[in-house]
């Protein structure tokens, strides 16, 4: 047991979300006060007493380092437990640029723009990420990689765009893993949420259309979007396109996530409503895993979907694989990874399993993700350098709370096919207009670089009850502050 004392720190949220990448929660114990006679510990069986001195990040890496001595381990992501480490070097380099003499063109003007990333700032934000974060140098070469890829390529957001986000919280069935708005529910049920999602989406094509904004990137997540049947989906497609001006988009994406909810009758549907980038997620292509998950396809359905949507003319296709499923090897990774490169998935995303608190693998093994942590890393290891050896580089990276290994999620593309809404919604300096139960809409003021959130339910039914206080909601938060 790990005894801690942290004074003068107020909450202690953030120490402990530190010390959670260390130890389970059954293995340490920290306090913010001193601990009299009637408490469970007494000062003389504290390991530890940290003090605040008003520098978060330098309490944080002394409780790093007391970590790592008392226990072994050194996190390659240092002190970082937040998701976006991207976004971080992001500030970081613009704050650092903002301090250099105005760039000039070759015409001698000067200018305080340029397409391309200036590699010494960069160099000097990689060691801030080093020093200050304590990242191992092969994270924060990762994250820099990243960062200049997407500055370099996609630049920043047009401060008059937004991206669009639209949820279908159905699935076939419900995976181990899983704590997203997902529910298995019978045809009139999913028509119910779509007439409400319609009058959602009435009201928002108003509030994009007069606040003169430009549409970057449509999105459609879930749940699984393709659980809707071939009528359904043309509906739904349709009314999109009555709403935004979609062939103006950078990017339309729907996740078909499912293969075994993918045909041929909806891919036609996807490809005459300009839908040019899809998921088709097997996670793993190895069977006794599939079953083990809850996923209701074999691998067999993934190949088939694949040639479907070529044979559809869909243009990018995503495939997820997930590092760390439940009695899965290095070789089983490894094998499902190599099928999905063959299959010519032009973007792979890499998740590394996160056990949910809200997760069917969280109750039956609530320490899963402090086990196998070598393993983890290795899956991760092999997988940068078979997608490299083939072609693909990576684009986006986020974290998770509770992933195995203390790992990240990264997303590889090939030929440059970076997804824009990724892209936008870990980076943060863009509106993101959320449609549909479970949407979380942010709102972005440049001029403060800071996000207000405005919520949708998660509960479907529910959202289909209140649907008018949804509406209301974005008035009132919206359309009030005219940043739509």
């Amino acid at each position: 047991m790990y005894r801690c004392r942290i004074e003068g720190a107020g909450q202690l949220n953030q120490y402990e979300e530190l010390i959670k990448v260390f130890l389970p929660k059954d293995q340490y114990q920290i306090t913010r006060e001193s601990i009299d006679d009637s408490g469970s510990v007494n000062v003389s069986e504290l390991d530890k007493v940290f003090r605040f001195q008003g520098d978060k990040d330098k309490l944080k890496r002394e409780i790093y380092r007391d970590l790592q001595r008392k226990t072994g381990k050194s996190p390659k992501w240092g002190i970082l437990t937040g998701i976006r480490p991207v976004k971080l070097a992001g500030e970081l380099y613009d704050s650092l640029a903002a301090k250099q003499p105005a760039l000039t063109d070759t015409h001698g003007a000067k200018t305080h723009e340029t397409k391309k990333c200036d590699v010494k700032t960069l160099r000097k934000v990689q060691e801030v990420l080093e020093q200050k974060y304590l990242l191992h140098p092969s994270k924060s070469a990762l994250v820099m990689e990243i960062l200049e890829y997407q500055r370099n390529f996609l630049g920043r957001p047009d401060p008059d765009s937004v991206s669009i986000y639209l949820g279908i919280p159905f699935c076939p069935t419900r995976c181990l893993y899983c704590a997203f708005t997902s529910n298995q529910v019978a045809r009139p049920e999913v028509d119910r949420y779509l007439e409400a999602l319609f009058q959602e989406l009435s009201y928002c094509a108003g509030l994009v259309g007069e606040g003169a904004r430009i549409a970057e990137s449509i999105y459609i997540g879930g749940g699984t979007p393709t659980t809707l049947d071939e009528k359904q989906l043309a509906a739904f497609l349709q009314k999109i396109a009555d709403s935004f001006d979609a062939k103006a988009c950078k990017e339309y994406t729907l996740e078909a996530g499912r293969p075994d909810t993918i045909t041929a009758e909806k891919l036609a549907v996807l490809k005459r409503y300009g839908v040019g980038r899809i998921s088709i997620n097997p996670q793993t292509m190895k069977e006794e895993t599939l079953k083990v998950i809850g996923r209701a396809h074999t691998a067999e359905d993934t190949l088939r979907a694949f040639a479907l949507a070529r044979n559809a003319g869909i243009g990018c296709i995503n495939a997820d694989l997930i590092a760390g499923l439940p009695g899965e090897t290095l070789e089983d990774f490894n094998e499902s990874l190599a099928q999905v490169i063959a299959l010519g998935a032009e973007n792979i995303t890499i998740h590394t399993l996160a056990v949910k608190r809200a997760s069917r693998l969280k109750l039956l093994d609530p320490a899963f993700h402090y086990k196998n942590e070598t393993l983890r890393d290795d899956m991760l290891a092999d997988a940068h350098e078979m997608l490299r050896k083939h072609g693909y580089r990576p684009y986006y990276l986020y974290r998770q709370k509770h992933t195995s290994g203390n790992t990240e999620n990264i997303g590889f593309c090939k030929n440059d096919t970076l997804s824009v809404y990724n892209i936008r919604i870990m980076e943060e300096a863009q509106s993101i207009l959320a449609l549909g139960a479970g949407g979380i809409s942010k709102i972005y003021f440049p001029a403060e670089n800071r996000l207000e959130r405005v919520a949708n339910v998660s509960n479907y039914e529910i959202y289909i009850e209140r649907i008018e206080e949804m509406i209301q909601r974005k008035a009132d938060n919206l359309w009030r502050k005219r940043i739509c």
